[in-house]
């Protein structure tokens, strides 16, 4: 390549349809979920609360046994409003969030709910990094993190 060439653009379109093991430690917090309850891991080392579970605390490097129930509450830490369209998200825009819960010492990336999002100026006063948060449950739960329907902010 010795002159400028102009970059090619290759359109396309993923569909990518998929079944995915969820393994040992996703599947028992995925079981909880089910039963409406927020479990994580904790270090026996550093004693931090991991949410999501992990197998292995990436700070000190020794699996995780313990298991301890977190509350559904939490405070938003970051987010994110989204405009574009992604398959298996809500129609934009909507709200990508991470939040931390009560008992946990890492976040959670879910979406943020029954906040004004189509009028910016709105948005700037209704959703704030700190505020307080509380899981939804969906009605028809199938051990997935999609049984927690969103984070709605706490009044």
């Amino acid at each position: 390549m010795t002159q400028e060439e102009e970059n090619i653009i290759v359109p396309g379109r993923w569909d990518l349809p998929f079944r995915h093991t969820a393994g040992r430690i996703a599947s028992h917090f995925f079981h909880a979920l089910v039963e409406k309850r927020i479990i994580a891991t904790r270090c026996p080392r550093c004693r931090r609360v991991l949410m999501p579970p992990r197998p292995f605390c990436e700070r000190c490097f020794v699996p995780l046994d313990e298991w301890v129930e977190v509350k559904q509450q939490g405070t938003l830490e970051a987010f994110t409003v989204c405009y574009a369209r992604f398959t298996g998200l809500p129609d934009p825009p909507y709200c990508l969030a991470l939040v931390k819960l009560d008992g946990a010492d890492t976040a959670l990336n879910h979406l943020l709910g029954e906040a004004e999002l189509e009028d910016v100026e709105r948005m700037k006063e209704t959703v704030r990094i700190g505020m307080r948060v509380e899981a939804v449950w969906r009605d028809e739960r199938e051990g997935g993190i999609q049984d927690i329907k969103y984070f709605r902010p706490l009044a």
